[in-house]
C-alpha cells in the first residue's frame, strides 16, 4: 500500500484543483474568513464523533506535537486557505494563472523546511525530477509568456498567492512531523478542529459572524459538497499519503493541483491551452511520476 501513497496525494491535489474551478466561485459573495470558518466547522462537526472514539490517541501527543498541529491549523488551515481564497476572489476566478503561481513556489518552501525541520536527506535524482515538475508547472500556467502583474488587484492576488505558498508548504512539513506521533485520521480531525477554533476567533474579530445569515441554500449545499469531497475527504487522502512518504515527495505530488485546474479551465470554460502549456502538462506529469517512484539510495545534503 505504501507504493500507492503518492497517488493518494495526487488525487487530493486534483480535488483541490476541482475546488478552485468548480465549487469555490459560488461563495464569492461571502466574506473570506467566514467561508474558511464554515467549511472547516462543518467538516469538523462530521468528524467529531470519530474523534471521540479515538480520543485516547491524543495522549500520545507531546508539547512539540501540539505545536506542530497549531502551526498546521494557523498556516495550512487558516492563513493558507484564506490567502488562496482571497487571491481567487481578487481576480474574480478569471486570471487564475497568477494565483496558481503558488504551486510553483510551494515546493521551494516545503523542501527547504523539510531539510531544516525534518532533517530529510534527498536522493540526488530528486532535484532533477523536482526541477522538471516545477518547470512543467510553470509552462502549464504561463505558456511562453512571462507573468504580468497588471492592475492593483492582480498584484495583491500575487502577494496572497505567495503567502499561501509558504503556508501550505510549511503545513506539509509540520504535518509530516505531527503524523509521526498519531494516525492520519486523528491528524485530520485535529487539523479541522483547531482551525475551526482559530477561524471562529478571526470571524469574531473581523465582525463577519453576522454574515452567516447571508448564506444561501445553494451556498450551503456547496459547503457540504466541499466537506465530503475537496475538503474533508481530500485531507483524509492527503494525510494517508503524507504518513507514508517524505514531505519533499509530497510537495511535488501536490503539483497535480495546477495541472487539474488548468485542464478544468479548458474543459469547462473553453480556455484553450497552447502548445507550450500542453507540453508543460506532460513534463509536469512525468516529473511527478518520477519523484513518486524514487527509491531510497544514496542521498545528498542540501
Amino acid at each position: 500500500m505504501k507504493k500507492l501513497a503518492p497517488l493518494f496525494i495526487v488525487i487530493a491535489a486534483a480535488l483541490w484543483g476541482l475546488d478552485g474551478i468548480v465549487l469555490r466561485p459560488s461563495l464569492y459573495s461571502l466574506p473570506v474568513p467566514l467561508v474558511v470558518f464554515v467549511e472547516h466547522l462543518l467538516a469538523f462537526a462530521v468528524m467529531l464523533p470519530f474523534l471521540i472514539v479515538e480520543f485516547k490517541e491524543l495522549k500520545k501527543l507531546k508539547k512539540a506535537d501540539w505545536g506542530s498541529f497549531i502551526w498546521i491549523a494557523v498556516f495550512g488551515g487558516a492563513i493558507g486557505t484564506m490567502a488562496i481564497t482571497k487571491a481567487l476572489f481578487y481576480v474574480d476566478f478569471v486570471n487564475l494563472s497568477i494565483v496558481i503561481l503558488l504551486q510553483k513556489l510551494q515546493p521551494v518552501f516545503a523542501i527547504f523546511l523539510a531539510w531544516l525541520v525534518l532533517k530529510e536527506k534527498l536522493p540526488k535524482k530528486f532535484f532533477l525530477w523536482a526541477l522538471m515538475a516545477m518547470l512543467g508547472g510553470y509552462f502549464v500556467t504561463f505558456g511562453t509568456n512571462l507573468p504580468v502583474l497588471t492592475g492593483n488587484k492582480t498584484f495583491i492576488a500575487a502577494l496572497f498567492s505567495l503567502l499561501a505558498a509558504f503556508s501550505f508548504g510549511s503545513g506539509t512539513v509540520f504535518g509530516k512531523k505531527a503524523l509521526r506521533a498519531i494516525n492520519f485520521r486523528v491528524g485530520t480531525y485535529l487539523r479541522f478542529g483547531i482551525t475551526s477554533l482559530i477561524m471562529f476567533l478571526v470571524v469574531l474579530a473581523t465582525g463577519n459572524l453576522g454574515a452567516v445569515s447571508q448564506i444561501t441554500a445553494h451556498q450551503l449545499a456547496t459547503f457540504l459538497i466541499i466537506v465530503f469531497t475537496t475538503g474533508g475527504l481530500a485531507i483524509f487522502l492527503y494525510y494517508w499519503g503524507l504518513k507514508r512518504v517524505t514531505a519533499s515527495v509530497s510537495t511535488i505530488c501536490e503539483l497535480a493541483f495546477p495541472l487539474t485546474a488548468i485542464l478544468l479551465e479548458y474543459l469547462l470554460r473553453d480556455n484553450v491551452l497552447d502548445w507550450a502549456q500542453w507540453l508543460g502538462a506532460a513534463v509536469l506529469a512525468y516529473g511527478i511520476y518520477q519523484v513518486s517512484s524514487l527509491k531510497e539510495g544514496r542521498t545528498v545534503e542540501i
